[in-house]
């Protein structure tokens, strides 16, 4: 993944999605609520940029941003895992 991609929420909320690199070289979705949420999920497999980046567009884009960002995954096959933390 050459780039990185980052949301915020465009309807005044302070939610935040990211995709980034681990230091193992795997790749991160990173949510953050502004508040006290923050969840970070590794990517199983190879997940083509553009599939990921549109399912995080979309997912920031809605009101419920979590759900819709499982739904828009599951649509596009992508499988996560969760990192505790």
């Amino acid at each position: 993944m050459g780039q990185q991609a980052f949301f915020h929420a465009p309807h005044g909320g302070a939610d935040f999605l990211g995709i980034r690199k681990s230091r193992n070289g795997a790749t991160e979705i990173v949510y953050d609520d502004g508040v006290t949420r923050r969840m970070v999920w590794r990517v199983a497999g190879q997940a083509p940029d553009g599939k990921l980046t549109d399912a995080l567009r979309v997912a920031v884009g809605s009101l419920r941003v979590l759900p819709t960002l499982y739904d828009e995954l599951k649509k596009r096959a992508i499988q996560i895992e969760r990192i505790p933390g």
